[in-house]
This record gives structure tokens, C-alpha cells and sequence, in this order.
């Protein structure tokens, strides 16, 4: 990290010195160069912003053939995230997850995920045709939510299946739940096969030794991280890294093409350059700060006795380390939803957590918090005990594990199948023709080519009737559903 070329941003130098020259464009966009952006607009967000919105110009490079600065740029980034190689991604992970299984799987080929998975791997299995092997993570039913995958898990699945293709993890999960990776990829490489892993939520591992290994570090072959996260880089750049010799980086290349515009953001990608040159040269020193602020949130947490805050106790395959920036507190005990008092925190004490669940709240401290934020955090937090309710009509859901999916045909052969509508009592059972998630996490709860279940119909209403947000279903009232 002490690297003198950490230094430099290429990218973001030569976006600086074109959004400063003094030209006649006739190039895209439309505002040019932020003459032809509206007054309201303007007033939001000012016109520097606008002179640097530039279109692949020959001094920028070109993001699907780089040559010039976005080459060195990502080059920058693979060494200081620990890569063989980096690629800027403009298209958010979603971009990323969806060309690693592109780039890895085709039209039958098996690839082993765990259930709790993005959707954007769904999306992957569709534009793929791989044939997905789901592995259930085991469920904590006090707090709500999965674990990881393990290294055994996996393995038994490896010894009784062929032509399985690549296995890809999810981790960190979006409360900070690592899985043992280590042991995972040496399992995944001793059947010669690419270890993918959706790191979306762990960007910042590779720069502090108190925070969990990152995925690199632990031998995966494809890490996708999603940079605007938990960095300091515009939201939907993300980062692409791989490693090792089981990736045909053509492939990925074409796939990465399929899914990304055209016409990629120089912002975000003069943002991840920045991103990348912050964390080589401070990173260690801004995360220090993090982890003392989220150290201090976690000790002033544990005093109140109606919030329980998610920990690790003592490692295990499925739950091997957490990540301590993430605060996931189950509020069970106040009788509210975690959904109703993410609004009392939104609403009156300006207070916004990243993901409300039925009864979890979880919070990202990240470089960008400072003490203030998280006094804040603190004091609103304890003045929830005078919100709290005797009852709680939500508990009947709590602490029931869902029963496991059913996934009759692929996703890909769901998303071409000829579908129809039918009334709720008439869904069950039959095939979904849909994904069905609640958002965030984003997370299926109903996917496309699995079996309806009257549970999880069930849940889906909770979550609904509690304010949750449910994406991907053709009739917001629940009333009716999309089968095959």
C-alpha cells in the first residue's frame, strides 16, 4: 500500500483536464458539458459535476478495450486490492455477478448457491441457462436470518453431482456474516472448480487486519465488490477482481460487455479511481476510525435490554466471522416490527438504517460516519423503550423457518415459459412465473420456477401488511399471482 504509484489517479486526472478545456462540442450528452442542464437541476448539484459528465472521448479510454487510463487505473486497483486482475464496473455488482456466471456457466451447466442469493444471480441463471443447485443456510430463528454456506456442505454436494461448473458465496451477507472461505475455495479447487463470490457488502476487508479476510485473500477466483457501498465511490460503481488460472478472462470480457452500457459513466468511473486511491494511501487509518465508532455504537447497544445486537460468539463454518461495521439489532423485544421502528427512527429522530427486516434493523457505519452519527444512533435508540408494545401480532412468523424451496424447472425455463394470472388460493402449489423478492435485501422470498407454498405466501403478506417493499410481483396487492 506504501506504493508511490498509489498515488496517482489517471483516470480521474484526465476527466479533470478535459471538464476544464475550453471546446466546441458536438459530442454526447445533450447538456454539453452542462449548458443545456436545467435551472432546477443546476441548483441541486451545481455545474461542476456537469462540465466532467463526458462521453468515452479518445483521452478517456474505452472501458470494454482499455489502452490508457482506465487500464492503468484498474491496474492500480488490482494491486491494491490484492488481484491478478481489475476490471471498473459502471452497472453495479449486478453487472459483475451476472457476467461471472456468464462467464463460467452455459446452457445446462450446474452452479451450486446458496437460497438466501442476490437476485442478480437469478438473472445470471436466466441469461445462462446453468441449472442452479441451491443449498439451504442453516437459520437463526432468533435473529431472523441465514448463515453462510460451509466448506462440507459444498463438498457433499461436489461428490454427488457432476459437471458442476463454478460455486459461487455470498460474503459477507448483508448483516456482515463471513463464511470460511479458505476451506471453501480449497474444496472448490480441488475439484477444479472457479470459487465466485458476491462481496458486495465487503470492499473495505482488504485495508485493516481487524476486519475479516477479504475473498481475495482467501484464494476465490472471482470476487465481485460493490465499491459505493462501504467506500467512498459513487453509488453503482462497483469493481470486478480475478485471480488464479480457472477464468477464461475472454469470456468475462464478453460478458461484462453484454451486461454494462455502452455509454459508461465517467463519473462512477473516475469515482472508483478516486475510491481506490483513498484506501491504498488512508485506508488504514480511516478504517481504524470506523471500527472504534462502531466498537463504541456496539458497547452503548448492549446496555439497553430490550435490543439485541447480532455478535459472534465463537466461530463456525456457517458463521466463520462478522464483519463489526455492521450492526444488525433485532427488536423483537419492543413488540414493534423491525419496519415500524425504522420509521420512528427515520421520522423522529433523523436516524435511517440501511435495511429494516420483520425484526431487524441493520446499520452500515462506514468511513463516512462520524461520532455525531453515532451518538445519534445511540440516543435514539434509547428512547425506543418508550415506544415499546405488551403485544406482538408479528411473532407467529418470528423464529418459523420457512420450509425449503421446491425449484421444479430453471429460472431460465420459468422466464420463457407461457404464463398466467390467477388468484392467490389457486397459486399455491403451482410454479411460480415470478421473482418475488422484498427490497433490500433483494433476496427472492418466491423465485421464478419454484413451487408456491402457502408459508411463504404467507410471510410475503407479513411483510407487506408491515411496510416492507416487495419487488418483482406483477400485482402489488398480493391478490394475485403470475404462475407457469
Amino acid at each position: 500500500m506504501n506504493d508511490n504509484l498509489q498515488e496517482e489517479v489517471p483516470l480521474l486526472r484526465q476527466l479533470k483536464i478535459l471538464a476544464d478545456k475550453q471546446d466546441s462540442p458536438f459530442y454526447t450528452p445533450g447538456h454539453k458539458k452542462g449548458k443545456g442542464i436545467s435551472q432546477s437541476l443546476k441548483e441541486l448539484m451545481g455545474e461542476a459535476v456537469f462540465r466532467a459528465d463526458l462521453p468515452e472521448l479518445p483521452e478517456l479510454d474505452n472501458l470494454f478495450a482499455p489502452e490508457g487510463v482506465i487500464k492503468s487505473s484498474q491496474c492500480l486497483a488490482s494491486k491494491a486490492f490484492g488481484a491478478q486482475e481489475t476490471w471498473f464496473l459502471a452497472n453495479g455488482s449486478t453487472s459483475g455477478i451476472i457476467a461471472s456466471i456468464l462467464a463460467t456457466c452455459g446452457e445446462g451447466d450446474k452452479i451450486i448457491l446458496p437460497r438466501n442469493i442476490h437476485q442478480s444471480a437469478i438473472f445470471g441463471l436466466i441469461l445462462s441457462g446453468a441449472t442452479p443447485i441451491f443449498i439451504n443456510p442453516e437459520y437463526n430463528p432468533d435473529f431472523d436470518l441465514c448463515y453462510t454456506l460451509s466448506a462440507t456442505d459444498i463438498e457433499k454436494v461436489l461428490q454427488t453431482n457432476d459437471n458442476v461448473k463454478a460455486i459461487m458465496v455470498v460474503s459477507p451477507t448483508y448483516h456482515g456474516i463471513c463464511a470460511n472461505l479458505t476451506e471453501i475455495a480449497h474444496v472448490s479447487h480441488n475439484f477444479t472448480i472457479p470459487l465466485l463470490v458476491d462481496e458486495a457488502h465487503g470492499a473495505h476487508f482488504s485495508f485493516h487486519d481487524l476486519l475479516p479476510r477479504s475473498s481475495l485473500q482467501c484464494g476465490a477466483d472471482i470476487v465481485v465488490q460493490s465499491t459505493h457501498k462501504t467506500l467512498g465511490a459513487m453509488t453503482q460503481a462497483s469493481m470486478l477482481h480475478v485471480q488464479g488460472n480457472l477464468i477464461d478472462v475472454d469470456r468475462l470480457n464478453q460478458g461484462l460487455q453484454m451486461v454494462q452500457s455502452s455509454s459508461p459513466s465517467y463519473l462512477l468511473l473516475a469515482s472508483l479511481d478516486s475510491a481506490r486511491q483513498q484506501m491504498a494511501l488512508q485506508g488504514e487509518a480511516l478504517l481504524t476510525n470506523t471500527i472504534n465508532l462502531a466498537k463504541f455504537a456496539r458497547n452503548e447497544i448492549k446496555k439497553l435490554d430490550y435490543l439485541s445486537l447480532l455478535e459472534l460468539v465463537e466461530p463456525q463454518e456457517i458463521f466463520f466471522d462478522l464483519d463489526i461495521t455492521r450492526l444488525t439489532i433485532n427488536v423483537s423485544k419492543l413488540g414493534l416490527t423491525g419496519y415500524e421502528v425504522d420509521e420512528i427512527l427515520h421520522q423522529q429522530f433523523g436516524v435511517t438504517c440501511e435495511l429494516p427486516s420483520l425484526s431487524n434493523l441493520t446499520f452500515i457505519i462506514s468511513i463516512g460516519n462520524n461520532l455525531r452519527d453515532i451518538e445519534n444512533l445511540v440516543k435514539a435508540l434509547q428512547s425506543l423503550k418508550k415506544y415499546q408494545k405488551n403485544k406482538d401480532n408479528f411473532k407467529q412468523f418470528i423464529g418459523q423457518k420457512l420450509p425449503n424451496s421446491v425449484l421444479k424447472i430453471t429460472p431460465r425455463q420459468a422466464f420463457f415459459a407461457t404464463k398466467k394470472v390467477v388468484s392467490k388460493p389457486l397459486a399455491i402449489n403451482q410454479i411460480s412465473g415470478e421473482n418475488i423478492c422484498p427490497y433490500p435485501p433483494g433476496i427472492p422470498l418466491i423465485m421464478a420456477g419454484e413451487i408456491i407454498t402457502k408459508e411463504a405466501l404467507n410471510y410475503l403478506e407479513e411483510i407487506n401488511n408491515s411496510g416492507g417493499i416487495i419487488t418483482g410481483i406483477s400485482d402489488q396487492t398480493l391478490t394475485t399471482f403470475k404462475i407457469v
